[in-house]
């Protein structure tokens, strides 16, 4: 039996989603959007109650021409003939459910690591449900959540198994939180070379909905447009040498300076007049707008936003969520700027929220915050200031490159030396002045400074990302040669003039200042 598993429905009867509406009337409107299976789970009524509901549903998804499966009730599905079952892990074993069932049943496992999915794919399972993907309020008893990380890292192994040791039409469908903000960010953050997913499992998204109509017709959508987020992977520019990529930045800064694009800062009150200064020194066009409602107009004009979480409060984020996805939805790139995020709970768990909420095309953190991005533990952090100055280049190396790698974008590491990668080169760069660590917001104009970079360069962030790190710190490195420099007061105005400098000697195609560039190729 051909079966499409591409908008998979999961059904909840708690009041909590349902609602006081009559589920069988939600399922007939999600299929008439367009959902391709569905899965009835009731972990409460009565076994009679079950098969009745079940015989409507079944009724119902017949016509349709979509399977019906039960969830962990064999009896049930049984009783009322359906297509097949889904089994979670704590559920009666894939073996027995077969044996049962027999071999025309679909049958799903639940799996949420690569043992577990190892396990399903070559006991039989016709599909594996992947997750918990993103945190969920549907299930009680989560185990973990895997993110897209995982989920590709099961995907990788599936497709590492001989295909005489499992069954050759072995599919897989993501479950856990999803919905139409973070489906195409799954999609496209869960690639591997070997396969992708089949399928995606939603549940309160359609039976939550105000109309599970038209919820189900926008997830079609959003799974079937391949959305890469105008990111670029892999770049044009991979098999560069280092001396080759640096030579490429005096031209990124002359078009920045000739397209003098939008940057759009979400930050905090305290670097806001900071950083408007510097987007405009470099040639940018900033906009200082914190309302998420604003961002879908902003969005499409072009630029870039820059959500930094300097003053971290439940609106802030929330304000960063609907912006992100405005952008997302058009393209338009994103730099996170997760400020003291290990600082506290609140803090980590606002950069959670924000990493499940949409795809950033670069994130830009001392060690301590891409620590805590990365999700490792010890994370602690003292204010918006990084720690473990003992860890070496190498492990800051590969850090870096591991997270760019794991979420297919741009990861910096800002210190005394930064650490730069796409997940596949990955550099080191030693310019910049110890200035800069003793003044209010560098790291965030810094921010603002790649983002407007990230801007105009699309065809390779890497490199965007680099040359706005160039600029921004042999700009500070010439400013603290002034004579009238005497310190981190007197740098300040002194260094914003040189970032204005470098814009000038870009547009008479000057290029000596790039000779300062200290930027090597770091084997992590």
């Amino acid at each position: 039996m051909d079966v499409d598993y591409s908008l998979y429905l999961v059904t909840d009867s708690t009041k909590a989603v349902l609602g006081v509406r009559d589920l069988v009337h939600v399922v007939q409107q999600a299929l008439e959007g367009g959902v391709t299976i569905v899965q009835y789970r009731d972990k409460t009524s009565e076994t009679a109650d079950l098969i009745r509901t079940a015989k409507k549903l079944h009724n119902l998804t017949k016509k349709h021409g979509v399977p019906l499966l039960i969830n962990d009730r064999i009896d049930v599905a049984l009783a009322i003939g359906a297509e097949g079952v889904h089994i979670g892990q704590d559920d009666m074993d894939l073996a027995t459910a077969r044996k049962i069932l027999g071999l025309s049943a679909i049958i799903g496992v639940t799996c949420s690591s690569i043992d577990e999915a190892h396990a399903a794919a070559v006991g039989g399972a016709d599909y594996l449900g992947i997750g918990t993907v993103f945190a969920t309020s549907t299930k009680e008893n989560t185990k973990s959540i895997i993110g897209t990380a995982g989920t590709r890292a099961i995907l990788e192994h599936l497709g590492s198994i001989p295909t005489k040791e499992r069954s050759d039409r072995l599919a897989t469908v993501a479950i856990g939180g999803l919905n139409a903000s973070n489906i195409q960010q799954l999609l496209f953050q869960s690639k591997s070379k070997s396969r992708g997913l089949d399928g995606f499992a939603v549940v309160s998204a359609i039976i939550a909905a105000q109309s599970p109509k038209s919820a189900a017709g926008e997830l079609r959508n959003l799974i079937a447009k391949d959305l890469s987020f105008g990111a670029s992977f892999p770049s044009g520019n991979a098999d560069l040498s280092v001396k080759e990529l640096v030579g490429k930045v005096p031209e990124v800064v002359r078009q920045l300076s000739n397209a003098s694009p939008l940057c759009h800062n979400m930050t905090n009150l305290v670097v806001q007049n900071f950083a408007a200064n510097v987007a405009v020194a470099i040639g940018a066009s900033p906009i200082m707008a914190n309302d998420g409602g604003e961002a879908e107009d902003l969005a499409k004009l072009g630029g870039a936003l820059v959500i930094n979480m300097g003053s971290a409060t439940p609106e802030s984020i929330s304000n960063h969520l609907q912006a992100l996805r405005a952008y997302n939805k058009c393209g338009g790139p994103v730099l996170f700027d997760p400020v003291g995020a290990g600082a506290t709970e609140l803090r980590r768990n606002a950069v959670k929220k924000l990493m499940s909420g949409g795809y950033f095309h670069v994130i830009k953190g001392n060690y301590s915050e891409i620590m805590t991005v990365s999700g490792s533990s010890g994370a602690q952090q003292k204010g918006v200031d990084s720690a473990k100055s003992d860890v070496s280049g190498v492990e800051r190396a590969c850090l870096v490159k591991t997270l760019a790698s794991r979420e297919r974008n741009v990861v910096i590491m800002t210190g005394e030396v930064d650490y730069l990668s796409d997940g596949v080169r990955t550099y080191s760069i030693a310019n910049g002045h110890q200035y800069l660590g003793q003044i209010t917001g560098s790291g965030c104009t810094l921010g603002t400074t790649i983002a407007s970079f990230i801007a105009v360069e699309r065809k390779d962030t890497l490199l965007a990302a680099l040359a706005g790190v160039l600029m921004f710190e042999i700009a500070a490195e010439r400013a603290s040669r002034q004579p009238e420099v005497k310190g981190p007061g007197t740098f300040v105005p002194a260094f914003i003039d040189a970032l204005s400098y470098i814009i000038i000697e870009a547009e008479a195609g000057k290029t000596a200042w790039i000779e300062s560039a200290k930027v090597e190729l770091v084997n992590a």
